[in-house]
């Protein structure tokens, strides 16, 4: 039994990687084929693997989001990203905020859904996920005038707190209807100021240690910092804080300073969060039924439009409207604001709530997330030529040895 869960697994992180060489031909986001491998492999699938555990699909999401996060921030460059800390924040909190509510009043309108449902699903897609833009303009060869890329890329990394407070505050909303709204506020101040404060803290002592300790094997610096992004993590959420946010501030506090073992810490956590991506895409593709997804399609289709049209361009507008960007670039932003993984791990949420809707809410979720990927995806570097926002890529210099990591 042991061995073929073994060859099982092995075979799906094979084929997953094979894949991803579609993606860097024809430009398809590669968290979509890993969600088909996954889908194939599950029950509806030839694969016949029966996989109906939420509660491990949400832990394996998180633990994966936790490592996902803290590489996306060790990978990012403070000087490029101080420009837009504003802008980029706005639209972290403020963009989450009107994304959800807008989807929610279009899923009440539109759909006939109560109110507080609709929020739920609102709060629940209302995070992006830029890597999957990345990876389509480095597979089309494009790059990103001026500011737009570090505002995206800090966009990404910190709107995730903000979904996940909204979409938690939802369900305690419909689970105890007597909670007061300020209560809630007060919760978020909580989990946002803690989060910063630990963040920042565990990864000035984790550059401490890093650098102070002199380990006799090179290979127990990367144990030391997977250890140190997991307990600040925990500790911050214990705490009452945003995990989340404090294991991506984290990485951006240890990723500024130049010394010995930076390079290999960016190797291994960068393979370490594709791992992460492909394991939690395949879960998640296990744990849906294709064969529930065509009865929602209707409602999905509608959601999802309401979300590429009506709420991304909503919240970019109003956030970015005391910035310098151009109406173009602002555009561009708007429909770049592709779904991933956050949507459909926190779309687990309300089944451990024990909402009666939760399978219902889950199967939209995904068609929306694919809906988002399959359309905005394979349109972005059309998209960036018709705005006119693509800049030439910046020939890198040759080297010998492994190029750079975080050089896009």
């Amino acid at each position: 039994m042991l061995e073929r869960t073994i060859i099982a697994v092995s075979v799906a992180l094979l084929v997953s990687v094979l894949v991803s060489k579609v993606s860097d031909r024809f430009g398809i986001p590669a968290l979509l084929l890993f969600l088909v491998v996954g889908m194939f492999a599950g029950s509806d699938g030839p694969g016949g693997i029966h996989f109906d555990d939420p509660a491990l699909a949400q832990s394996i999401g998180v633990v994966a989001l936790v490592l996902i996060l803290f590489s996306g921030g060790l990978d990012t460059e403070w000087k490029a990203v101080r420009p837009v800390m504003r802008e980029s924040l706005l639209l972290a909190t403020l963009g989450v905020l009107l994304t959800a509510v807008a989807v929610g009043l279009c899923a009440k309108f539109l759909l006939g859904v109560p109110l507080v449902q609709g929020l739920l699903l609102g709060s629940i897609v209302s995070s992006t996920d830029a890597a999957a833009v990345f990876s389509v303009l480095r597979s089309k060869g494009i790059s990103l005038k001026g500011r737009l890329k570090p505002l995206l890329e800090l966009e990404s990394g910190s709107n995730d707190p903000m979904a996940i407070f909204l979409t938690v505050g939802m369900i305690e909303i419909i689970t105890q209807p007597d909670l007061s709204p300020l209560s809630l506020v007060v919760i978020f101040l909580r989990q946002m100021i803690v989060g910063a404060v630990l963040g920042l803290a565990m990864g000035q002592v984790t550059l401490w240690l890093v650098r102070r300790l002199r380990l006799g094997y090179e290979g127990l610096y990367p144990v030391l910092t997977l250890a140190m992004v997991l307990l600040t993590f925990g500790l911050t959420a214990v705490l009452g804080g945003s995990g989340f946010l404090a294991v991506y501030l984290a990485g951006i506090v240890i990723g500024q300073p130049e010394y010995a073992q930076k390079r290999g810490l960016l190797h291994f956590h960068d393979g370490l969060a594709w791992l992460m991506q492909i394991t939690m895409f395949l879960t998640l593709g296990l744990l849906v039924f294709p064969s529930r997804l065509w009865p929602v399609a209707g409602v999905s289709l509608i959601t999802a439009l309401c979300l590429m049209f009506l709420a991304r361009p909503l919240a970019v507008f109003v956030g970015l409207f005391p910035s310098a960007l151009s109406w173009r670039e602002k555009v561009f932003v708007s429909w770049v604001g592709l779904r991933g993984a956050a949507p459909i791990i926190l779309a687990t949420f309300p089944s451990l709530a024990h909402l009666p809707e939760a399978d219902l809410i889950f199967h939209v979720v995904f068609f929306v997330v694919l809906t988002s990927v399959l359309l905005q995806g394979a349109s972005i570097a059309a998209a960036a030529r018709l705005l006119g926002v693509e800049a030439p890529i910046a020939p890198q210099p040759s080297q010998s040895g492994a190029p750079e990591a975080g050089v896009a």
